[in-house]
């Protein structure tokens, strides 16, 4: 009675692996042609050819170390401004015991420099300097035969963290450029933060030539935004740049820092409600990291806001609620599946990690909301 069965087990395997044997070939017949084309040229033909091969594969090669290997990555890495906390705000006069220098015997004036615009320089550096920018990269632009990285499951997990964490770059330095840098109505807005804007808006995926001829790559004026937002800081030290740590001025800070979370939110919503994929979802890794950039950029960004707005959270009594957001914030990042899964939400094996991620978002966001709410009181 098993004999059928087996036999009719038997050819099922057999078929499968005939299929999977025909599929191979099909993927592997362009360079068996290749390799039969290649053995069949002359010497010199063979090492051009070879060269360039050597040159690509060794791109390839780099390729995957960039991608696979993060710098400097630390969740912790605003450790250094909580530990320096104070009652003065960005741009407020220093006591007379930290003025070091002089002009004509005259002691000159010592502001506190933004922790905001020197948060923002770091994370810049960390993106384009400390790592390579990725998304402006000639191998991410080609993708795989065509393809977009996005597209598949390889290669675009860092870059979209990245970009995430750029995203808040561009975000702050705008807020920068257009309330916290000049008082609104009397003064001009600050060159410096002006460039670094400028700078930032710059297209991401830039590379030395583009469908209009040569260009500058990304990197090249990311670099030039971290030089302008010390400079900035530079200034303010000196006390030649205005910081304007006004209450209505945090409280549109943090409109438009939740209006950013929740528009990556409902991103993520989106994809939610388009695929349950699971394990097999290509695009979910993709949102996950994008989102992950941001909640990493704007955790060091409001651990800076606390201090360059000391005053204001000390007189609101804001203390209690912002170390709570805090963290908030920084239990989020511990989240850093290895595979992103974009499951049901019910389903017992194939996790929801975009709903996890979703649901950090919003946490955060209904504390800034809360916040934002006492400020307007």
């Amino acid at each position: 009675m098993l004999d059928p069965i087996v036999n009719f087990i038997t050819r099922i395997f057999h078929w499968i692996g005939r299929g999977v044997g025909f599929v191979i070939g099909i993927i592997l017949w362009p360079f068996m042609w290749l390799g039969r084309w290649y053995l069949q040229r002359g010497l010199i033909l063979k090492a051009v050819v070879g060269g360039v091969l050597a040159v690509i594969v060794a791109m390839y090669g780099y390729f995957f170390y960039v991608t696979q290997f993060w710098t400097n990555f630390d969740p912790d890495y605003p450790a250094a401004l909580v530990d320096a906390r104070g009652t003065a705000g960005a741009g407020d006069p220093v006591t007379p015991a930290a003025i070091s220098a002089t002009v004509g015997g005259e002691p000159q004036p010592t502001c506190k420099p933004s922790a905001i615009a020197l948060t923002s320089a770091d994370l810049i550096d960390f993106n384009v300097n400390q790592n390579p920018w990725i998304s402006s990269m000639v191998l991410s632009k080609i993708g795989l035969f065509g393809i977009e990285w996005k597209n598949t499951p390889f290669f675009d997990n860092k870059a979209a963290f990245q970009l995430g964490i750029n995203q808040v770059m561009r975000r702050t330095t705008t807020e920068l450029v257009d309330t916290l840098g000049r008082v609104r109505g009397t003064s001009q807005i600050d060159q410096n933060l002006q460039n670094a804007r400028t700078n930032l808006a710059w297209s991401e995926t830039a590379w030395y030539i583009g469908w209009r001829g040569p260009t500058r790559p990304t990197p090249s004026l990311y670099r030039e935004a971290i030089t302008n937002l010390r400079d900035f800081n530079t200034s303010l030290q000196k006390c030649q740049s205005t910081f304007d740590a006004r209450a209505d001025n945090l409280m549109q800070f943090l409109d438009r820092i939740a209006g950013d979370i929740g528009s990556t939110s409902d991103i993520l919503r989106q994809r939610i409600e388009a695929s349950d994929a699971g394990w097999f979802d290509v695009r979910a890794d993709d949102r996950f990291w994008f989102a992950y950039g941001q909640l990493y950029a704007y955790y060091g960004v409001l651990v800076a806001a606390r201090s360059d707005f000391a005053s204001v959270i000390a007189e609101r009594n804001l203390t209690t609620l912002w170390t709570r957001m805090e963290g908030q914030l920084r239990a989020s990042l511990n989240v850093q599946p290895w595979i992103i899964s974009n499951g049901n939400e019910s389903s017992a094996f194939f996790p929801s990690h975009l709903a996890t991620m979703g649901f950090n978002l919003l946490q955060v966001r209904s504390n800034i909301v809360e916040l934002r709410s006492i400020l307007d009181r």
